[in-house]
């Protein structure tokens, strides 16, 4: 059974930034499909204050959490995180998600909360409503070896240029065809 919590509080914020992975849930308003995403480069996630956290969102082949957050009347964003350590804990952040292109004016000042930005399309900021926490016991115990480093290096070579064109070549839509991301200035 789950605890609700009043906020992110201290215990809660320091697991789930001690996590070296989480997943992002989010699904269009009628029908489509859910989207889970995992997300764990070292360096893209904050807890901003107790309502509040904001994720890195680097470029990559779809654009689902993005599509589902710019939907009108839609923005719902579950954030997950587990313990694969020896602490069965799991945390969940459920609330309403933002997106901030790297082509609007706040980007910069959110950009600044990361230590790791190659490849960014965006930060997602997330207006925190429910926060809980359960048991892992079914979550297995795992030992983190190392962060890859493949997606912000592969993103960093295409250069700026070749991001714009990945962007409008794969992130335009979602795959139920919900617009994504199409912020790209021409």
């Amino acid at each position: 059974m789950s605890t609700e919590h009043e906020a992110i509080d201290g215990r809660l914020r320091e697991f789930v930034e001690a996590q070296h992975v989480f997943f992002v849930a989010t699904a269009p308003l009628a029908g489509g499909r859910v989207n889970v995403s995992p997300k764990g480069i070292g360096g893209t996630f904050v807890v901003v204050d107790e309502h509040t956290v904001a994720y890195l969102d680097v470029t990559a082949s779809g654009a689902e959490t993005i599509a589902h957050l710019r939907e009108p009347g839609n923005g719902r964003i579950t954030l997950m995180f587990c313990s694969f350590g020896r602490s069965p804990d799991v945390v969940r952040l459920q609330g309403t998600g933002r997106v901030v292109s790297v082509y609007d004016e706040e980007y910069a000042g959110w950009a600044a909360r990361f230590t790791e930005t190659r490849g960014a399309r965006a930060v997602i900021v997330v207006d925190v409503e429910r926060v809980s926490d359960s048991c892992g016991y079914g979550v297995p115990v795992m030992d983190f070896t190392a962060e890859r480093d493949l997606l912000p290096a592969h993103m960093d070579r295409k250069g700026a240029e070749g991001l714009v064109d990945y962007r409008r070549a794969k992130n335009r839509t979602s795959v139920d065809g919900l617009p994504a991301f199409d912020d790209d200035p021409v």
